[in-house]
């Protein structure tokens, strides 16, 4: 290989590097990559630029905004009523959830369905006793299902469709992935149904009886010095004999105590740790003679009311790797944590000396505002109240249901392409006042659009120093002795493995050039490579950081992180399989 080759090679492993392990946001990782390449000669500034003209990243920018305005103004509330109106069956009610959740994630952002409906879903379940852990995790695979059906469905499918762009081709059609995705979509949400009350354990932790199993939070409250208990026994105080809410340890003067016994003598400043479930941890500060060791804070928060919330670590949260007490918690985001739950594990240390990780649940204390100043921004994936309201319909709902089923009419019948029809589209919303100007500039994630407009310059760059020649003639000259459809599956494989390990976006935007340069060599459809990619890389299902609602929904579902291949493997099996069928039978190689 030339230098060129090698060196552009040394920039795609670094960055991937660097995205794995979370040292960079994925915009900073890929525009220094853009920037590599550039400043070495290997692309000009023409080619390194190029993604900020192509449509993809203006498409994906737009339809933030159309689906800011889905989630504001409660367009799907009367289908979310239906959706849990029923008593059913498991099974039933699986499917109650998951088959309206693929097919309108074919046609919204599944981001902010899946965060309308895990409040939903978790006062649901314990509305009819069970477990949340059943429902939250297909929840998220079928919105994952959903994006492989249509153009529109994910963002990688019109990353797909920017590169084939960028290489002369036509667009992809906003149903020429159905094709592929709407049979992998069927058979995979039909083994959802089937395998998860099978697969999937149920993680609420044991206390009580084995029918009352609880997903466990951690809160420390502090002895009100001369308060009520101040000098009682445990017992005395009520504290023994708590639903779903256990005292477990006890500090008083450096020392541990635990277990703790019904006649310990409580003293003022005893900080007495909790555990429980969120919602009853949360009744502890209504409890006179306790406080919460962040009440002296809270009360500078700028409002006499307080509110309660779930929030969920995303992967580019900036939090991440970051202590509470260091990250100056309080004073940066106005409010308090009082809890961590990850992954059903107890957190057996102070609060403050917590280092954050990918999927944590936090429970905060906050103003009622709280989540309307945070919930567009990276911190948080997601933030629900604990007792969410149901959601209700705006008077401008159907302003947004008139303009999102324009939006797919124009792109479906070639009036306009789909950027033009979502840019008209989130236009619309705004001056309707469906969003405000300012919402429109917060729900766009300007990480993902920066992180798709640089790697073009990578991608450029991937082919012009004829790495992705070399790739592929690596990769031509392993799979080829079986057929074509070996090459397929070699480059499919890949971006299932890849997809995990870095960002689905990342994973398009690498090896889409490379399987250009397999066309290329062999004679075969790009769209068709193209295509089996997007729907490998969207089909996201092995771990909870593959893809962001599958993180959303680990921290709530108490999930761990082998419980996702236990339902992810069997549908990424289908998946594969459908694709290295489907595609060379649609776009013969």
């Amino acid at each position: 290989m030339s230098w060129e080759a090698w060196y552009t090679l040394a920039v795609v492993v670094i960055t991937m590097v660097v995205l794995a392990r979370n040292w960079l946001p994925p915009g900073g990782a890929m525009a220094g990559a853009m920037v590599a390449v550039l400043v070495a000669g290997i692309v000009t500034p023409s080619q390194a630029f190029a993604g900020f003209s192509n449509p993809a990243p203006i498409t994906i920018a737009a339809l933030y905004v159309v689906a800011r305005a889905v989630e504001k103004t409660g367009v799907l509330a009367p289908l979310v009523g239906w959706m849990l109106g029923g008593r059913d069956s498991e099974r039933a009610a699986l499917a109650r959830v998951a088959a309206p959740t693929t097919a309108i994630s074919g046609f919204l952002n599944n981001t902010p369905i899946v965060a309308m409906l895990i409040p939903q879903l978790e006062a649901w379940s314990r509305a009819h006793d069970r477990s949340v852990s059943r429902y939250l995790m297909p929840l998220s695979f079928a919105a994952v299902l959903g994006g492989a059906v249509t153009l529109m469905g994910t963002a990688t499918n019109i990353v797909a469709s920017g590169l084939l762009e960028a290489i002369g081709e036509e667009p992809l059609g906003f149903f020429e992935i159905t094709w592929v995705g709407l049979p992998i979509a069927v058979v995979a949400l039909v083994a959802l149904i089937i395998l998860s009350p099978i697969v999937l354990p149920d993680r609420r932790s044991a206390r009580g009886s084995a029918e009352e199993e609880i997903r466990e939070f951690v809160v420390d409250m502090t002895v009100v010095s001369e308060g009520p208990i101040d000098g009682t026994s445990v017992e005395d105080a009520g504290l023994r004999n708590l639903s779903s809410v256990f005292l477990a340890s006890l500090e008083r003067d450096g020392e541990t105590i635990a277990p703790i016994s019904p006649s310990t003598r409580l003293h003022g400043g005893d900080r007495l740790r909790f555990v429980g479930r969120a919602d009853d941890v949360v009744d502890l500060h209504s409890m006179t003679g306790l406080a919460s060791p962040e009440h002296d804070h809270v009360n500078g928060l700028d409002t006499g009311r307080i509110g309660f919330f779930e929030a969920v670590i995303g992967a580019d949260s900036p939090l991440i790797g970051s202590g509470v007490r260091e990250s100056g918690f309080r004073s940066r985001y106005q409010a308090a944590i009082v809890a961590v739950h990850r992954a059903g594990k107890r957190i057996d240390e102070k609060i403050g000396d917590i280092e954050l990780q990918v999927g944590d649940t936090l429970l905060l204390i906050s103003d009622p505002g709280f989540k309307s100043r945070w919930g567009d921004r990276r911190a948080f994936l997601l933030i629900s109240p604990l007792r969410p309201a149901p959601p209700v319909s705006s008077p401008r709902a159907p302003l947004v249901a008139a303009v999102g089923i324009g939006i797919v009419g124009l792109a479906v019948s070639g009036i306009t392409p789909l950027v033009t029809a979502a840019l008209l589209g989130a236009l619309i919303l705004v001056v309707g006042g469906a969003v405000t100007p300012g919402e429109a500039r917060r729900s766009v994630d300007l990480d993902v659009i920066v992180t798709i407009a640089a790697a073009f310059g990578l991608a450029a760059a991937i082919e012009v120093s004829g790495l992705g020649a070399r790739l592929a003639d690596w990769i031509i000259d392993a799979a080829a002795p079986f057929g074509q459809v070996a090459i397929l599956a070699a480059i499919v494989l890949a971006t299932v493995i890849l997809k995990e390990i870095i960002t689905n976006k990342g994973s398009v935007l690498l090896l889409t050039p490379i399987a250009f340069s397999i066309a290329a060599a062999t004679g075969g459809n790009p769209r068709g490579y193209a295509i089996a990619i997007a729907v490998a890389s969207a089909l996201a299902f092995l771990t909870p950081i593959g893809y962001q609602t599958n993180t959303m929904v680990y921290g709530p579902g108490g999930y761990r992180f082998t419980d996702y291949l236990r339902l992810g493997l069997p549908l990424t099996i289908i998946a594969f399989l459908g694709i290295i069928i489907i595609v060379p039978l649609r776009w013969p190689l």
